[in-house]
This record gives structure tokens, sequence and C-alpha cells, in this order.
């Protein structure tokens, strides 16, 4: 396995480290439906490490370097995307940064052992499984400045997943979810927001637990929403849909960077949100995404998703301005509010699509950071 995704902290006193894993769908490009075409994308793409086999076979995953800088995220996001995106033209499909396969896909489980296992544990859920995230690490000095970050991040996750809801489109329809991820993600039996655990013993208690229930068959196999690592000092927040442009997964892995440096800087605990809250405004987010409301997690209280952003900003402001971040992020928050974030703009790019084949062309070509779908149907 590749060294990769922040898996130390920085130890020169600076920036804690970051990385990002992006998982990613592969269409046939005439009709837009998934293919179970990995085998062929990953052989083509001749021993990349940054690019591995995910679940499903219609499913890769891309995974940046260990980074001290939002720059390096772009610029390893970027080459990853290009490289995989190349790949998939020589093996005859698209690669995709949705959350769900738009047009539906066939789910045959990538050959893999620890992946049969699981499919074999929870036979009803592959059917409706494959979905793709963008998973956020930031390093950790030790496991318990992690259970504190855990608990900085929990009244949060909301608003990350409204900025990141990238999957409004299952089989061929608009799900009325800005991120139909999230409620079949969440069917999984672990898929859950991280408690406000006390300690690291409370957090390997509730570990231990899943695994023994048979909720999970190994720790890998626990999906809190945010959890720590069990193969990196790091945090992982997992509860962001995989995003439609690059631009997008650098200001999602700038706020969780400054979320836990913040957290853990705090003199007092974070405050302590119920679960019910922090359920209901995930489940806020992923409907309306930023294109609604939103539930302010301090008052219980639906607010403008605008609103809940500008919050996000203020309290992790003192962070992203030591990390020379603000900027950078203010203005990619603006511009997703401006486009509608990802799921926003898949439905502009479905309306004026004519057919499923252009919609995947465009889609691809957004992965890409390309103007627009053009080239990639001229070539179909």
């Amino acid at each position: 396995m590749r060294h990769w995704a922040a898996s130390c902290p920085d130890r020169r006193g600076g920036q804690p480290t970051v990385g990002v894993e992006e998982e990613f769908v592969l269409l046939d490009a005439r009709t837009g439906v998934a293919v179970p075409a990995a085998p062929r994308v990953l052989g083509a793409l001749g021993g990349e490490p940054g690019v591995v086999p995910e679940f499903l076979r219609f499913q890769v995953e891309t995974m940046t370097g260990v980074c001290r800088s939002l720059a390096e995220v772009r610029a390893d996001l970027a080459r990853l995307r290009e490289r995989l995106g190349d790949a998939a033209d020589e093996a005859g499909c698209l690669a995709v940064a949705t959350a769900v396969a738009p047009f539906g896909a066939v789910p045959l489980v990538t050959a893999d052992a620890r992946y049969e296992r699981l499919a074999a544990r929870f036979p009803a859920l592959v059917e409706r499984t494959g979905t793709c995230a963008c998973h956020v690490h930031v390093g950790i000095p030790f496991r318990a400045a992690g259970i504190r970050a855990l608990a900085g991040l929990r009244p949060w996750l909301g608003v990350l997943l409204a900025l990141s809801a990238n999957s409004p489109y299952v089989d061929g329809l608009d799900s009325g979810w800005a991120s139909a991820r999230y409620p079949l993600w969440s069917r999984w039996p672990t898929a859950r927001p991280p408690a406000a655990w006390r300690d690291v013993a409370e957090y390997d208690a509730a570990i231990g637990e899943a695994i023994r229930s048979g909720a999970a068959p190994d720790a890998r196999g626990v999906y809190f929403y945010a959890r720590l690592s069990p193969r990196h000092p790091t945090v992982e927040v997992r509860i962001a849909d995989v995003c439609l442009d690059v631009g997008d997964a650098v200001v999602l892995a700038g706020l969780v960077r400054a979320l836990v440096v913040t957290a853990l800087g705090e003199d007092a605990p974070p405050r302590r949100t119920p679960d019910s809250v922090v359920l209901r405004s995930l489940r806020t987010a992923a409907r309306h995404g930023l294109a609604g409301p939103g539930l302010d997690v301090t008052t219980g209280s639906t607010a403008p998703a605008e609103k809940l952003v500008e919050d996000l900003l203020a309290y992790v402001r003192p962070a992203l301005r030591a990390a020379g971040d603000l900027d950078e992020v203010r203005r990619g928050c603006r511009e997703l509010e401006t486009l509608g974030g990802g799921a926003g703009r898949q439905r502009v790019l479905r309306a004026a699509a004519a057919t499923p084949a252009r919609f995947a062309a465009r889609l691809a070509a957004a992965t890409r950071g390309t103007d627009d779908g053009q080239n990639v149907e001229a070539a179909q």
C-alpha cells in the first residue's frame, strides 16, 4: 500500500499534514450506465500507486500523497484525475466524479478477499452500494488528540455534507436529494456520526462492540462519518460526497484541516451536540445541499445554507488564516454557493444534455476540469 494521505503529522511544528481520497465511477460513454471496467483502467495506468480498486468493479479510488499545503493537494488531485481520465479513455469508458452512478449499474464485487467477505456478510446492501465519497485525512500527534478533534467536527458535519453534495441522479431520475449517496450509504450498520467519546478507551470500546456484534468485519469496516484512521495517525472525515470539481475538494480539505486545528486549540471542550440534532442536520444537508435550508445545530432551527457556511468560516477563520488558506477557501465557498454545489451544477448539465451519453460526457469533462464535454462527445 502506498504511503499516502497524511500518514504522519507535520513534525516540524507547522500545519498538520492533509491527504485526500477520491472515489470515481466508470461510465459507458454510449449509455451513461456504470461499467465494470476497473481492471482495464488500472491496467492502463501501468502501476500508478495513487489509483487503486474499490469495492465494486465500476469504481476506482485515487489517493494523494502526504500534503502540507492546499497547493500540494490541488496539484496531486489534478494530476491523478488527469491520469485516471486518460486511462479511462484508453479502456473505452469515462471516469466521473459523482457520488452515485446516475443511470444505474450492475454491482459486481471486486475480486479481493476482504471485499468478498464484506459482500457475503451484507448481501442485501451490495445492490445499492458503490457510492463514491471524498475522504479527508488530517495528521494528529496522538490518538487522544483525535478524539478531541472528532468531538469538534460533530456539529459541522452537516455543513461539510451540504458543501460537497454531488449525487442528485439515481437510475436516470432526479432523486430530489442533493446527496442521494447519504441515505444509501447510511444503510450500512456503522454509518453514523462519531459519538461524543470522552477518551480513546471509549472510542476503542465502540469499535470493538461494532466488530463483536457483527455490524463490521474489522476496524476498517466501521464506517463512522468521521473516525480515527485504523491504518494511519490521522483523523479521517468520510461524510462528503466525491466532489465534481478539484477546487471543491480543495475547499473541503482546507475546511476539515481548519476544523481539526480549531478543535485542538480550544481551551474548553467542544460543545456537546445531541445525536438527534446532528442526524437532523445531516439529513437536511443531504436533501437540500446548498440550494435550500440547513439546520443550525446550536439552535435546532432551520437556517439558510449560506448562513451556516458563514458560521463555519467564522469559526475556523483563525486556523485558515494561520495556514494561509483563508482567501482560497472563502473564495471557493462563494463559488460553490453561486453554482449550487456539485448537485446544482449536475442539474444544469443534465438540463443541457439531450441524452445520457452527453450528460456523462459533460460530467467526465467537469471531473477533468475542462470547460465542457464537447470534445469528449465528439470522440464518441
